[in-house]
Formats: C-alpha cells, sequence, structure tokens
C-alpha cells in the first residue's frame, strides 16, 4: 500500500470537516477523482483507515467509513461489484468481526452502514448468507458491548433491505423478544424496537401469522419507550416515538387492540411532571397523532372522556411567553382541539363542559385560565353542537373577562376570538357585553394584544351593530397606533381594518385620519416585527379602500401601488405576499381602471410562481413521488422506501414561500375576472404557468393553481360571444375557438390532478370510503357510524354540493348517475344523523332536482316520501330545505303533485314560500289564494313568489285586487336592477290600466316606470 497515497487520502478526509463550501465542493470532486483512478486501492485504504489502524484519530476513520459507503452505494452498487470477488468475500468475512473490535461507538455506527450498503447488492444475490446467522449470534452474546453492535448492525441492515430476510421473520421477531428485554443495555432495546419499526413496514394485511407476532411484541416495545423517558434519554426517545408514529400512520392495522394501553401509557408519560419537559412533549405529540391516525378506535371504545380527564390537569400548567416555544400545556391544548375536530362532539363536549366547569371555579387561577382556554380550542370542532349550549357558555365567558387574574382574562379573550371565529350568529347578539368588557382589557398592558385580537375577531361579525361602537373604538385604537408597543401595533392595525370591513361607507370619517398614522408603518424596513407590522398595514389599506370605495380612495391609490412594489423588491416572503393580496384588492376596487399597472404587476405574480422554495435548485418532485414517499406501505412491493428520493431536499421547503406562490396564483385569476379584456395579453404566460403548479405537493398552490384557471376560463369565456350554455352530456352549446382551445390546454392537466387526488372521489366520501375517512384497524365489511366528527359532515356536504353541480352541468342526462347517488345521499337523512348530515342531504336533492328538472320525474314519488319525512323534523334548518325541495317537485316532475302538498301546517311562512310560488305555477286551482301572503326577505327565495304573481295576474288578475295595498310597496322595494325587474315593470303597467289610483298613490314614484 503506497504510504504517499494513504496520506494524501488521510488529508482530503481530514479537510472535509471544513465549514468552507467551496473547498467541500472541490474536495468531494478530488474524492471521486480518487476512486475512479484507483478503485481498489481507494477501497482498501479507506478500509484500512477504518479498521485496521487504530493509529488514525477516530474522527478519520468515521469519515473513511462514511465515504466507504458511498462508493459502495454508488451507481447501484456498480462500483462494489467491479471488485475482484475474492477481495469482495474477504471484505465480508472480516468487516463484522473488526467492527466488534472497534472501540469507538461513532466508527462502529458508520461502518454498520457499510455492511448494510454491501448487504443491499449481496444479499438479494444470495452472496452473504453468513450475514444474518452472524448478526444473530452476535445479539445473543454474552458481552453487552457485541449486543449492541450486533443489534445495530441488524438495524442498519433492515433499513436498506427487508426482502431477502422475510423468510426469516419468525427467527428474528424471536429474536427481538429476548432483545426487548436485555437486561443490562439500555441502547440494545431502542435499537431493537428502531429494528421492529422497519420490519412493520414490510407487513402486509393478510400477514396474519406475522401481524400476530408483531402485535405480540406491542407491550413491550411500549415499555422500552418508557425506560427511555424514564432514563432522560432524550435522544433515543425520540427515535422511539418516531417509531410509534410510522406505526401510528401505516395502513396494516398493527396498533388496533392496544390502542387503550398506549393511550394510558402517552398520558402518563405526558402528565409526569418529573419528566424532562421536551419528553413529555414528545409523549403528548405522539398522542396527538393517535387521536389523529385511530380515531375509529378511539370513538368505539370512547376513550375521549378519560383523555380530557388525564388532559385538563396538564393545561394548568405554565406557558412559554414566546408563542414559537412548545410546553406540555399547549401540547395537551392541541390534543384537545384534535379530539374536538377528529371525533363525534357528542363523545368530546359534554366531558369537555363538565370539566371546565369544575376548572373554572377553582380558586386557582391556573386551573381557570386553563378552563378557558379548553373551551376556546374545542369550538371549531364542535360548534354546531356547542350552539343550543351557549347558555351555560356565556357566563363562563363574562366572568373569566372580569377575572382578577391577567392570565385567565387573556385566556378567555383567547376564547372569544374563537368563538367569533365559529359561531357568529351567537356572538354577535352579545355585543353590548362582549365589546365594552374588550376594551376595558384594551387599556391594561397586561392583556392589551389578546383584547385586540378578541375586538379584531369580534368586528368581523359585528356588522351594523358596529355603529354604536364606532367611535369609541376608533379613539381608543388610534392612541394604541401612537403608544403600543409594536407587536401590538401590529394587532391593533388588523382589529381597524376589521371595523373598516365592519363599517363599511359609515368609516369614512376615520379614513384619512387613520391613513395618516399609518403612513410610517409602511417605511419600515427591519425584519420580524417591522415585516409584520409593515404588511399587515398593507393588508389593513386594502380593506379601508373596500370600504370607502374607490372615489375616495383614488387620490391615495397611487402612493400604495408604489408602497406594494418597493415591498415586492425587499426580499421579504411576507410582504411579496401582502403585495400580491393589495393588488388582487385594488383590481376589484378599481376594475378596469387597474388596467395599466398590468404590465408592473404580472411580472413579480409569475417570478413568484417559478421561483425554488429552497436553495438553488428548484423542488423537482411530483405529487406522486411525494405521497409514495409517505406511502405507508401496506405491502412489501409498496413498502415505505425512501432511496430514490431526496427526502432532504424535500423537507427542505420554505413554508413562507410556499404561502407566497399560493397567494401569487390566487391573484392572477383575480386579476383577470376585475381587469377584463386588458388582461388578454397575460392570459397564455400565466395559464402556462398556473398549469405547471397542478403537479405540486402543497395542497395549497394546487387548489389556488385550480380556482385561478377556472377564473381564466370563465372570464375568458364571458368575454367571448358565447350562445346560452344548454346543459348536457354532449351540449349542443359550440364555443367560440380560442375559448375551447384554452379548456382543453387545462382540462388534461385538470383531470389528471383530480386522478392524483383521488378518483370517483364524491362517490368514495358518500360511501365514507375516501382515504381520510378511514382507518387501517376499521375492518372492511364495517358499518361506517351515524354519529361522526363535525368535519366528516362538512366533508359529506361537500361531496354533495360537487354531485349538485355534476346534476346542473349534464341535465338531464344525470338520470343514471342520480340512481347511484340517491341512496348515498338519502342514507344521509336519518333520525340519528347531525343537523348538518340532514340539512345537507335534503338540500342536495333539491339542487339535482333544479339541475335536472323533468328528467327527475320517474324518481318523484320517493323523492317526495323522503321530503315529507323531512317536514317532520325538529330544526328549522331542515323544514326549509324540505320546503324548498318539494316546491321544485312540484315545479319539474310531470307527475301532478298539487293533491300531495297541503301538508304545511308545521312551516313557517319563509318556508312555504319556497314550496308555494311554484305550485301557484304549476297548478293554481290547487292553491287556497287567499292564504297567501308573501313575505319578502330573500331575492332567491323570491323569484317563485313573482313568478307566480306574473301567472295569476296573467292568468285570474282579479284574485290579487285585495292585496294591491301590500304588494305595491314590495314592488317598490324590489324594482332595483335584477333578472324579474323588466317583467314586473310590464306587471305595474297593467295594475296602472285597472288601478290607476293606487299606483299613483305610492311615494316611491311608479310614474318613471310607466310607459304612455
Amino acid at each position: 500500500m503506497d504510504p504517499n497515497y494513504v496520506q494524501s487520502l488521510h488529508n482530503l478526509l481530514l479537510q472535509t470537516t471544513s465549514n468552507d463550501t467551496t473547498l467541500l465542493k472541490a474536495l468531494a470532486y478530488r474524492l471521486s477523482q480518487a476512486s475512479s483512478r484507483a478503485l481498489r486501492n481507494f477501497l482498501s485504504v479507506l478500509i484500512h483507515m477504518m479498521l485496521f489502524n487504530l493509529t488514525y484519530t477516530s474522527q478519520v476513520r468515521q469519515l473513511a467509513a462514511v465515504e466507504l459507503r458511498k462508493r459502495v452505494a454508488q451507481n447501484s452498487g456498480n462500483l462494489w461489484t467491479l471488485l475482484p470477488q475474492n477481495e469482495r468475500e474477504e471484505i465480508k468475512a472480516k468487516l463484522p468481526e473488526l467492527i466488534l473490535a472497534e472501540p469507538n461507538n461513532l466508527v462502529r455506527h458508520s461502518a454498520a452502514r457499510v455492511i448494510a450498503a454491501i448487504a443491499t447488492i449481496e444479499v438479494p444475490q444470495g452472496t452473504w448468507n453468513q450475514l444474518l446467522p452472524f448478526l444473530q449470534q452476535t445479539c445473543m452474546s454474552s458481552q453487552v458491548a457485541h449486543r449492541e453492535v450486533g443489534s445495530f448492525i441488524l438495524f442498519t441492515v433492515l433499513e436498506s433491505i427487508v426482502e431477502g430476510f422475510q423468510s426469516h421473520l419468525p427467527g428474528l421477531f424471536e429474536l427481538f423478544q429476548g432483545l426487548l428485554a436485555d437486561p443490562e443495555s439500555i441502547e440494545v432495546r431502542i435499537t431493537t424496537v428502531r429494528s421492529l419499526g422497519v420490519v412493520a413496514q414490510y407487513i402486509d394485511s393478510d400477514d396474519k401469522a406475522e401481524l400476530k407476532s408483531f402485535q405480540a411484541l406491542l407491550p413491550s416495545m411500549i415499555q422500552v419507550i418508557g425506560q427511555a423517558v424514564e432514563a432522560g434519554n432524550e435522544a433515543g426517545a425520540r427515535q422511539l416515538f418516531d417509531v410509534l408514529e410510522t406505526l401510528l400512520i401505516l395502513e396494516v392495522p398493527i396498533l388496533g387492540k392496544h390502542i387503550p394501553e398506549l393511550v394510558q401509557f402517552l398520558l402518563q408519560c405526558g402528565a409526569n411532571r418529573g419528566f424532562d419537559n421536551e419528553l413529555r412533549v414528545l409523549a403528548l405529540n405522539a398522542l396527538n397523532w393517535t387521536v389523529q391516525y385511530k380515531k375509529s378506535k378511539i370513538q368505539s371504545q370512547n376513550l375521549a372522556p378519560a383523555i380530557l380527564e388525564g388532559l385538563m390537569p396538564i393545561t394548568t400548567e405554565e406557558e412559554p411567553e414566546d408563542i414559537d416555544d412548545d410546553a406540555p400545556s399547549r401540547s395537551a391544548l392541541r390534543i384537545i382541539d384534535g379530539l374536538a375536530t377528529n371525533l363525534p362532539p357528542t363523545q368530546v363536549f359534554p366531558a369537555l363542559r363538565a370539566l371546565i366547569v369544575q376548572y373554572f371555579t377553582s380558586p386557582d387561577p391556573n386551573f381557570r385560565r386553563g378552563a378557558v382556554l379548553a373551551l376556546g380550542v374545542c369550538v371549531e370542532g364542535c360548534s354546531e353542537f356547542m350552539t343550543p349550549l351557549m347558555g351555560e357558555v356565556w357566563p363562563i365567558i363574562e366572568a373569566g373577562l372580569q377575572d382578577s387574574d391577567a392570565s385567565v382574562r387573556k385566556g378567555t379573550c383567547i376564547a372569544v376570538s374563537c368563538l367569533c371565529e365559529w359561531l357568529e350568529d351567537e356572538c354577535a347578539p352579545k355585543h353590548a357585553i362582549l365589546v365594552p368588557s374588550i376594551m376595558n382589557l384594551i387599556n391594561d398592558p397586561a392583556t392589551q394584544r389578546t383584547a385586540c385580537t378578541a375586538l379584531d375577531a369580534l368586528l368581523e361579525i359585528l356588522h351594523d351593530t358596529i355603529d354604536q361602537y364606532l367611535q369609541l373604538i376608533m379613539e381608543r385604537l388610534a392612541g394604541l397606533l401612537e403608544t403600543a408597543p409594536i407587536s401590538v401595533k401590529a394587532v391593533v392595525t388588523g382589529a381597524i381594518g376589521s371595523a373598516a370591513h365592519a363599517s363599511k361607507e359609515r368609516f369614512l370619517p376615520y379614513f384619512q385620519p387613520t391613513m395618516n398614522h399609518l403612513a410610517h408603518f409602511l417605511t419600515l424596513t427591519g425584519e420580524g416585527e417591522e415585516t409584520e407590522l409593515r404588511g399587515i398595514t398593507m393588508d389593513a389599506i386594502g380593506t379601508f379602500s373596500e370600504a370607502v370605495g374607490k372615489e375616495v380612495f383614488r387620490p391615495y391609490f397611487p402612493d400604495m401601488m408604489k408602497h406594494a412594489f418597493q415591498g415586492c423588491e425587499m426580499g421579504s416572503a411576507r410582504l411579496r405576499e401582502c403585495s400580491f393580496l393589495f393588488f388582487g384588492v385594488m383590481a376589484r376596487v378599481f376594475g378596469e381602471e387597474f388596467a395599466p399597472y398590468l404590465p408592473q404587476v404580472v411580472p413579480p405574480l409569475l417570478a413568484s410562481c417559478k421561483q425554488a422554495e429552497q436553495g438553488e435548485e428548484s423542488l423537482d418532485i411530483s405529487v406522486a413521488d411525494a405521497a409514495s414517499a409517505f406511502a405507508s406501505g401496506s405491502s412489501p412491493a409498496n413498502a415505505i422506501t425512501l432511496e430514490d428520493i431526496d427526502l432532504d431536499k424535500m423537507m427542505d421547503v420554505n413554508s413562507a414561500i410556499a404561502v407566497e406562490k399560493e397567494i401569487a396564483a390566487d391573484t392572477i385569476g383575480s386579476l383577470f375576472a376585475a381587469t377584463q379584456i386588458h388582461f388578454l395579453p397575460f392570459v397564455e404566460p400565466c395559464t402556462l404557468e398556473l398549469l405547471a403548479m397542478l403537479p405540486h405537493y402543497y395542497e395549497g398552490i394546487r387548489k389556488s393553481a385550480t380556482d385561478s384557471l377556472l377564473e381564466i376560463v370563465r372570464t375568458f369565456y364571458d368575454l367571448s360571444d358565447h350562445e346560452e350554455w344548454v346543459a348536457g352530456a354532449n351540449s349542443p352549446t359550440v364555443l367560440q375557438p380560442q375559448v375551447q382551445e384554452l379548456i382543453n390546454h387545462a382540462m388534461t392537466p385538470l383531470l389528471e390532478m383530480y386522478e392524483t387526488e383521488d378518483n370517483n372521489i364524491a362517490m368514495q366520501i358518500l360511501e365514507q370510503k375516501a382515504f381520510c375517512q378511514q382507518d387501517p384497524d376499521q375492518d372492511e365489511e364495517e358499518e361506517a357510524p351515524e354519529d361522526q366528527a363535525e368535519y366528516d359532515s362538512v366533508l359529506i356536504s361537500s361531496a354533495g354540493d360537487l354531485v349538485a353541480a355534476l346534476a346542473n352541468a349534464f341535465g338531464p342526462d344525470f338520470y343514471q348517475a342520480f340512481v347511484t347517488f340517491f341512496p348515498l345521499i338519502s342514507k344521509y337523512y336519518k333520525k340519528n344523523r347531525s343537523l348538518s348530515d340532514r340539512s345537507a342531504a335534503i338540500g342536495c336533492l333539491a339542487e339535482i332536482i333544479s339541475g335536472m328538472k323533468g328528467a327527475i320525474t320517474p324518481r318523484t314519488q320517493e323523492l317526495l316520501e323522503l321530503f315529507y319525512r323531512a317536514l317532520g323534523d325538529s330544526e328549522n334548518e331542515v323544514l326549509s330545505n324540505a320546503a324548498f325541495a318539494i316546491g321544485l317537485l312540484v315545479e319539474f316532475s310531470e307527475v301532478d303533485l298539487s293533491p300531495h302538498t297541503s301538508n304545511s301546517s308545521a312551516l313557517s311562512d319563509r318556508q312555504r314560500r319556497r314550496c308555494v310560488g311554484r305550485l301557484i305555477v304549476r297548478n293554481t286551482a290547487a292553491v287556497p289564494l287567499d292564504q297567501v301572503l308573501p313575505i319578502f326577505n330573500d331575492y332567491l327565495e323570491n323569484r317563485p313568489v313573482f313568478r307566480a304573481l306574473f301567472h295569476l295576474f296573467k292568468t285570474n288578475g282579479a284574485v290579487l285586487y285585495p292585496y294591491m295595498d301590500r304588494l305595491l310597496p314590495v314592488f317598490a322595494h324590489v324594482l332595483d336592477p335584477n333578472e324579474i325587474r323588466a317583467e314586473l315593470i310590464h306587471l305595474i303597467a297593467l295594475i296602472n290600466q285597472e288601478e290607476p289610483a293606487k299606483v299613483g298613490q305610492q311615494a316611491s314614484g311608479f310614474g318613471r316606470f310607466l310607459v304612455y
């Protein structure tokens, strides 16, 4: 062995410890050249350095091992196979034994990965049959150091290749059972759990024997996790919790039978204040994953009450000041949120409500704070269920806002923010209590920031009620813009934006003074809080423009656009995002007047869409690749394998840039819709860029790109000289060639993305068999529970909307699809279903009838029976939809339903109107006209009523004369431009011929509508 060559290679390895990127690239090239020129010498020297010569430092030996692993694995093992067979055999024979003698742990681990790399090549070819017996023997050695080395080598080999060992799994399970109980080494036990985590990814659901053997080891695996936590072994605990999270996401039902024990264990770890907080957070995070991925088991065994009881004491612990710092209390609140959003509210809120009441009555302010925070985080998932129970919630909120402890008052402000976001109709009427209390808390520096956040949320929902508070709010907030810390100024600025949004034109007196206050914020150039304040200011000013209108805002328009362009050039993803949002708002406000800015606005939007999200390279990974990277591995054929995907590259994503790209893509569609024909020169490059974003792994970008593409198609179609659209599978409507070409370009990638997302998605969701609705521990033949999370109901409703949209597009050609969808939709109208499910089912069927029209006739009877059942519902929302549905069925079915429409005693006048107007048009004689008292408060619902009035006047006008004093004021109110205006003017002219005195008496001045 040439000493000079050895020394030069030694020197190269030493230099690779440098932090100089340029030097490292040069060294990597030189190492590559050295290996390509003399592979055998290169590998021999590396092996010599790594294991044969302890005179080298452990750092050099480890680097040699790392470099050796790279060369063995390079080009799918081609470099390794270039070595003569006898040399490869010698290395395979000596390497394991030499590793056992290596004193340094890091070198042993790196060398073990060399064995794994060699095994990846040799084991599948059957040319290293001695490896597994050696590892089994080493793992059973009486020397603890040998067991540690053997178990780690086995782990690294399994990480690289399992297929060659699958026939040996029974023996391995037996070996693992012993290693999990190793009496001397926690390292052996931890490494064994990690090995089992790898093996689990290769077990198929049909491999009952392997599944049973693995499940038998789960109690011991959980015990090892507990031992690592108790020992304070943070590195080992992190590795073990990673294994646990892997088991949770697998499609194979490995954990199902042990979920109660696992939940109890994780709760105990998370609640034990004697453990390190970081380890407790790891345990609680694993519990959160358990709730998300094993929700069917949590639900079927009703574990939520016990989990909540274990979590509530943790919520009382101290919270860190920094919002980004994690703590057990925050983890506990996240789990409560997860329970509320993933489980039926019937299993969560009753138990939580009892705990909240108990904790809120405690003399300990930490308990009261935990109670109000738990109340706040549960609202998102339990809002519908909570609605009738709000009478019990408000006393807690009112008392919390007045609590003697600042932390309780802050927690209550957070709860108010959550309530306003999810329960607008219940919160808005409480303004007389909420506004004064929150305004008082704004004066207190201890609660100022959270109080401003609560006020911001409240202002969003006050609407006209804001009038009585606007002056007080603006005076108080304007003062804070001068005196508050910069972090509070950002929240105050957002609240002022919400005040403008709620007050609309009534914000005008405060507009110019506020703009003067905010002007300085648009010149901030610092990072962190200054960037955030500048961005929020830009957002707020956009809201002001919509409130006061373009004429008032026009003098500020050019300068604000300059600030927005400056924001694009300051190197901040957050400011670019705010500028893009501002461009979209300005386009909406100024319409075609915004067109001169398009040449300056569109290029930065496209540049944002094109930018890489990390480093200098573009993240070239498809949705399919990303999905496979995180696949759960239900069989050896599709088990998790990361060899061909650079996960570091995939995960090294700047989320701020991803959000910026999402906003940029969304803004493109808004600009075309607002500026119309002026945007045409930019349609092609924007469309191409949006199409390129459809396969992006981030769902927010895919959604925005899809929305904007569809907006471009819609606007392009509206600008064309198009015929009126005729529904049908093969619509006769002829599109303009340019429109058809645009649709052809967009449809193929859109459909490809649809197939990636999930084919037949509406049917899968309605059958409750979509991936997001499934739990691998749920038996395939097991019926999905009727009681479900409120978010699941939202998903069902969205699938119904999709079906209804298809019905409106296909028209009469939707009949065969309706036969399939009807039982899937109608099953959601059952007494045990939630209000949301029942209402959505009836509303969806009504919209389908509206789309299919007369083609619905063969299904009239079964629909009518279902709607009659819905007329007996206890909820007004369902009754209203049922009346609407019956009205549509009456209007479009060719079956005369007039004898069946007298069952309306349970309906309000509003609900009757949704049905009766259509019945009048269909069969006037069947309606007792003297009992019809139209009440006009919803334009969409008034259309059938007006059609009925037009019909009556043409066929039996005299019957309307007794009601003329009521009808004429309504006509005057409705004579704003809309689709019934022309026919209504014609009707007034006819009435004037018969009753000129009454028409002339109307103060609204019908004269201008009468043509003599």
